[in-house]
């Protein structure tokens, strides 16, 4: 199983504010949408509770949800406490492509511990206000395999490019 995670971050590393995302590009929204369904995804729970309730769980995915509470309960989803229990759920259901969808903390953990493969970044090519951040990436763990550039336009305030990387062997 390649465990992957997806993420559009600003050209500062910023990638939300107040539980919220700071920009609105329906082409990355589609490519979201588009990557993840028909697969596992893992979010944190203040993540996921920022996803608008008319939207969650979200469809055609297997939402893991990880949290600290015991006592959390969300209808479609399955509840974790921990990043390896999460990942070994997928892997047990045999997703061939498993999703860490955020939020800041739960990509954090994933790149501190090893246990991303792939990262599908959308770079939006401008710098943000922000409260939460990706981490840097390392250009002597990853290695960029495709980038396409997409200029800003009626429905896209900022360029912004879909950028893969995957880790060095």
């Amino acid at each position: 199983m390649i465990t992957s995670l997806i993420v559009a971050i600003a050209e500062n590393n910023v990638i939300g504010k107040d539980n919220d995302l700071i920009w609105r590009l329906p082409n990355d929204m589609k490519f979201f949408k588009e990557t993840t369904s028909n697969h596992h995804i893992i979010t944190g729970r203040k993540n996921y509770i920022s996803i608008p309730k008319k939207f969650r769980p979200l469809p055609n995915r297997t939402n893991i949800v990880l949290t600290r509470q015991t006592d959390f309960n969300e209808d479609g989803c399955v509840i974790k406490h921990n990043l390896e229990d999460a990942i070994a759920h997928a892997k047990n259901n045999n997703e061939t492509e498993l999703f860490i969808i955020g939020g800041g903390q739960i990509y954090k953990e994933a790149l501190e511990k090893s246990l991303i493969d792939k990262m599908y970044i959308t770079h939006v090519h401008h710098n943000f206000d922000g409260d939460t951040f990706f981490p840097e990436i390392d250009n002597n763990t990853w290695n960029k395999v495709s980038e396409a550039e997409n200029p800003a336009d009626g429905k896209h305030a900022h360029s912004y490019s879909f950028t893969i990387y995957e880790k060095k062997k």
